[in-house]
């Protein structure tokens, strides 16, 4: 199982693949990193609270750190009833489809990968079986 180690600020804006620095330097990274239950995490993921529908993932590859920014086509992060991709969960009203700019040229040109993922992200957490749905366990 792969587990992600403790990421810094620095290192989580310089692993992203699909965006420009500029955008690297300006994306909401979580101001909570030490406090991530890293030992459970797979992949950081999260959503940014102040555009809700954007979202971003960062793991490890082959031993590089690698990160991907998301979007909800049309902005809106609705979530539905549906199997996320990553973890094969089905979660109603928690599963939304999330859209990445593809890297370089195609990228700029506008064309993206979409699949269906956990809203939340929380794909690590819910199949070690510490979280509930709405929630972590307690």
């Amino acid at each position: 199982m792969l587990v992600v180690d403790p990421l810094t600020e620095p290192q989580i804006r310089s692993s992203f693949v699909n965006c420009s620095k500029g955008e690297a330097a300006r994306l909401g990274v979580p101001r909570d990193l030490a406090d991530r239950p890293w030992d459970d995490l797979d992949y950081l993921g999260w959503r940014d609270p102040q555009a809700p529908a954007r979202a971003y993932l960062v793991t490890v590859h082959d031993g590089v750190r690698r990160g991907i920014q998301l979007r909800a086509p049309g902005g809106t992060g609705a979530r539905q009833q549906g199997m996320c991709s990553l973890c094969a969960a089905v979660r109603s009203g928690e599963v939304a489809l999330l859209v990445a700019p593809r890297a370089g040229r195609a990228g700029r040109a506008g064309h993206t990968v979409g699949t269906y993922v956990c809203g939340d992200l929380a794909c690590s957490l819910l199949v070690r079986d510490k979280l509930v749905s709405g929630g972590p366990r307690t």
